[in-house]
């Protein structure tokens, strides 16, 4: 057995670059840039007010003195005036700066009669304007390559007038679980078996991550199914098997793929849950064997499969590496077997982030995985650990701070 950190570089030393695509603004969000997003403007794209008032000079706004409104300018419409001695500019939110001015009066510090303004408070050169290119300029960069992008990135780039994005190719990845007992949600349940479930989790998974899955019909226990169900994947960017990679007399996704061409790099991984994890490719396809049980297939693609991806998309978005928690409870020493402890996540009064593990970690019990914040990690041999010690652990989802 390996360690899962040689796994995990193994994994991803030798995976391919996706290449790249041309995506609308509409459908790029999740995506992976593949270059830089350039402004193709500069934001603001003139000095505009901050603010509903008036442009004026500053030095002209002593507290009592009076100004004449020479014009307006709503934002859309740049002023033709230029603000002199003792004149103003009516301006709105979002208006481009007359020429001769360098501040805004605020509606508030005035009092306004006909064509004229009475200033009640003065104000400073420079305030309440949004100089040109505050926020960005042009020919700049605003998004970097290798971001996966948000509703808010979405929103910058389509600020920075960029309605197409040059992206990573979404990999395509296949899903076959192996099995004679497996049968799909919905279908009926003869005696003895049990429901696919670890693909669709997986599948999901995956599209959070950015991949394209496809759920391949399920192989029976026969190498002959299995080598049947992975021929034809010459369009698919991976392959991972769910089940029949342990030692049993059924397990036969190692055999099978062997007799296709499959070159194996490694095969069971010292952790726990997921000890029978095997890598290799078939052809030039890279392949995972994942174990069977649902809860190993979900940490072993946190572990291992989404780090791939990382790696195929070029992405360099920080992901949830490990964080610090304390523990709730006592933990006995680990064993040769780096653990992955389901468990539940809360602050204390103080704000501590604290971590309860579960009682039953069964690999395949699936309410406790749904439950679970996180995955509490504890190295090979570590030794006991008290309630109150700090720990490391992988959050999932948003975190809250």
């Amino acid at each position: 057995m390996i360690d899962p950190s040689e796994a995990r570089t193994r994994i991803v030393s030798g995976l391919p670059l996706m290449g790249t695509e041309t995506v609308s603004l509409t459908e790029a969000a999740g995506r992976i840039t593949a270059t830089a997003v350039l402004a193709r403007l500069s934001n603001p794209p003139a000095d505009v007010s901050a603010m509903d008032g008036y442009a004026v000079r500053a030095a002209d706004t002593t507290e009592g003195a009076e100004l004449r409104v020479t014009g307006e300018a709503p934002a859309g419409h740049p002023p033709d005036q230029t603000v002199t001695p003792g004149t103003c500019v009516r301006l709105f939110t979002g208006s481009v700066m007359p020429a001769g001015a360098d501040a805004v009066l605020i509606q508030e510090n005035t009092l306004r009669n006909g064509d004229c303004i009475t200033v009640t408070q003065p104000v400073s050169p420079g305030r309440f304007i949004r100089p040109y290119g505050q926020d960005f300029t042009a020919g700049l960069p605003v998004i970097p390559a290798g971001k996966r992008l948000s509703a808010r990135d979405i929103g910058l780039a389509a600020a920075a007038n960029c309605p197409w994005i040059t992206a990573r190719r979404r990999p395509r990845v296949a899903i076959l679980s192996t099995g004679d007992e497996i049968v799909m949600p919905g279908d009926n349940v003869p005696p003895g078996s049990i429901i696919g479930s670890a693909a669709f989790m997986l599948s999901a998974l995956l599209k959070e991550a950015g991949a394209d899955p496809v759920i391949l019909p399920v192989a029976r226990d026969s190498t002959g199914d299995i080598r049947q169900a992975t021929s034809g994947l010459a369009t698919v960017d991976m392959l991972l098997t769910i089940g029949g990679a342990s030692v049993g007399d059924y397990d036969l996704v190692k055999a099978a793929l062997g007799e296709a061409g499959l070159v194996t790099d490694f095969w069971k991984i010292a952790m726990r849950p997921g000890k029978p994890l095997m890598f290799g490719h078939l052809d030039a396809t890279p392949v995972i064997g994942l174990p069977g049980n649902p809860v190993a297939v979900f940490v072993c693609a946190i572990v291992f499969v989404l780090p791939a991806l990382r790696k195929m998309t070029g992405e360099t978005t920080p992901d949830n590496g490990p964080e610090k928690a304390r523990l709730t409870c006592d933990l006995p020493a680990n064993d040769l077997r780096f653990d992955h402890l389901r468990a539940t996540l809360k602050r204390d009064e103080a704000g501590t982030l604290i971590a309860t593990p579960f009682s039953k970690q069964d690999s395949g019990m699936m309410n406790p995985l749904a439950a679970c914040d996180a995955l509490i990690l504890r190295a090979a041999h570590a030794p006991a650990a008290r309630t109150g010690d700090v720990c490391d652990i992988i959050r999932f989802g948003r975190r809250d701070d």
